[in-house]
């Protein structure tokens, strides 16, 4: 596979297989599969990673009664994944989006619970949206008698179809309205988080609008639609994450912060620039998903980042790992994300198109730093206020030779990605303010972290960041709408239920106490 994608790289290929399954009103329906660089080369990052995960779970689930039950559902999943990337047509890209869906929902139910029963209810039901948009923009399709998505043309019915592939992209992806799912989704078990909720899934829905950009970028409202609704994702994931306690949500909401960079990336016709910091960016949050994994693993499967402390003796290695992968996070110099995100930080400040926005991008950048030090600093360098730890530490080679896999990708990948696949001869010159201003906005995203982390704004609250989780202190700290994602948790979750009992509610008032009781008998 990596010689094939090398192919592909260097001779620039590009192979489509067609097969007809039936003619239907003059309309074909056919199985179409296209392999070019950019599929192949995902394809390969899909593989790496879940090749990571199927030797990291075979020990961090080893006391699993099905785990061979998990195994094939992971399995089935990089089927689906592999399905949609090569597969082009609408009908048939159906197969691969449908299958993400039900799979994810039945990993993210896995641990059998009322808890991950919600969270694998919402994210189904959030999912079931982008499926029903892609039905409809098949419905419309009709009109021009194929589905193929690399070849739209106008035709009656195009903005609407514009605007579902949009949505269908949107709730795969998290995006502002529904990125409530993914931090509910890390009920789910912590290997499916490293693959699932961080290099595939969530990146699939950014992978489609990619697929789509040739036609989606003919309506003029589509770029500022897609930047304005990245660059929110981007703030509202970054203010969450420096609020947020449970550590994988924490780098789920991390997750939810570089989908928006990606998605107003393709907001500023940056394209190939989302697609390197999406392969980028796979390969660095599943590590620190891995790394997140074997804290838990060793901790007593806490997660509460105040229950941790003082990993770095315990677990050097992985807290090493974990270390660099949050440098690349943080885009710092040589990294893999330093390659993509200095580039699109630079691209989009050259073609600037609204100030505001770019205030917003570049803040958005610096609580990346800001909850990645806090991150960092609570669970590896903070008091320790847990129980006790397992004295594996990173003895377990099953646990820690997929994170050094991943860990040689987070130093190299960018580069090797640089010169290789996305090569960017334009030469950008600022003047030194604007470099001064955006060290500036990194490091104030350092210095806020250190202020979260170390308890400085806690103790005046009467709770200390190391202390346990005590809800009506902390909504005392922080604005509880930053804590509940701008109140999305409760908006998808809670208006639809609400209407439905005020319904029911309203006909037995009116219906069984009222008419009933004066036109029927009384009792009936």
């Amino acid at each position: 596979m990596i010689f094939m994608g090398m192919w592909f790289v260097w001779k620039e290929v590009v192979v489509f297989f067609e097969w007809e399954l039936f003619n239907m009103l003059g309309s074909m329906v056919t199985l179409s599969i296209v392999f070019d660089k950019v599929g192949v080369l995902f394809s390969l990052l899909v593989l790496l990673i879940s090749s990571c995960v199927f030797m990291f779970s075979s020990s961090y689930m080893s006391e699993e009664l099905y785990l061979s039950r998990f195994s094939m559902l992971v399995l089935l999943f990089v089927i689906s994944m592999c399905l949609l990337i090569f597969i082009p047509n609408m009908i048939s890209l159906l197969i691969g989006w449908d299958g993400l869906g039900l799979v994810s929902f039945l990993l993210v139910i896995y641990y059998q619970s009322f808890y991950s029963l919600s969270a694998g209810l919402l994210t189904v039901m959030i999912n079931r949206v982008g499926d029903v948009m892609l039905l409809l923009s098949i419905g419309w399709c009709v009109n021009q008698g194929h589905w193929f998505a690399l070849s739209y043309y106008s035709f009656g019915y195009d903005s609407w179809v514009c605007l579902a592939v949009l949505v269908a992209g949107m709730t795969k992806s998290a995006q502002i309205p529904f990125s409530s799912w993914l931090p509910a989704a890390m009920a789910a078990p912590t290997p499916v988080s490293a693959l699932v909720h961080s290099s595939t899934l969530v990146t699939a829905g950014i992978f489609l609008i990619v697929r789509f950009y040739n036609f989606l970028s003919e309506f003029d409202w589509f770029l500022p639609l897609t930047l304005l609704i990245g660059v929110s994702t981007m703030f509202m994931a970054g203010l969450g994450a420096n609020v947020e306690m449970d550590l994988k949500k924490v780098i789920a909401l991390s997750t939810l912060s570089q989908l928006g960079v990606m998605m107003a990336s393709v907001g500023v016709g940056l394209v190939n620039l989302a697609l390197f910091h999406l392969f980028t960016h796979a390969l660095f949050k599943a590590l620190l998903f891995l790394c997140a994994g074997n804290f838990i693993h060793l901790g007593g499967h806490y997660q509460d980042m105040r229950y941790f402390g003082q990993m770095s003796l315990i677990t050097p290695l992985t807290s090493s790992c974990m270390n660099v992968a949050n440098l690349a996070l943080c885009g710092f110099p040589f990294m893999a994300g330093f390659y993509s995100k200095d580039a699109i930080m630079e691209s989009y400040t050259s073609d600037l198109f609204n100030w505001f926005m770019w205030g917003i991008f570049f803040i958005s950048a610096g609580l990346t730093a800001s909850y990645s030090l806090r991150m960092s600093y609570n669970s590896m360098w903070g008091n320790w206020n847990g129980g006790g730890y397992s004295s594996k530490g990173d003895d377990d080679v099953m646990m820690t030779y997929p994170m050094m896999v991943l860990l040689f990708g987070a130093i190299v990948a960018g580069a090797s990605f640089s010169w290789g696949v996305f090569s960017f001869e334009t030469t950008i010159v600022f003047p030194v303010l604007v470099k001064v201003i955006i060290f500036f906005l990194v490091f104030g995203g350092f210095w806020l972290g250190y202020i979260l982390s170390s308890g400085v704004i806690y103790e005046n609250e009467g709770l200390s960041s190391n202390k346990k989780y005590d809800e009506e202190g902390y909504k005392g700290i922080m604005l509880w709408g930053v804590v509940k994602m701008w109140y999305l948790v409760d908006l998808n979750a809670q208006p639809g239920l609400m209407f439905t009992m005020n319904i029911g509610k309203n006909v037995l008032k009116s219906v069984d106490f009222g008419w009933a009781e004066v036109i029927g008998g009384q009792g009936v």
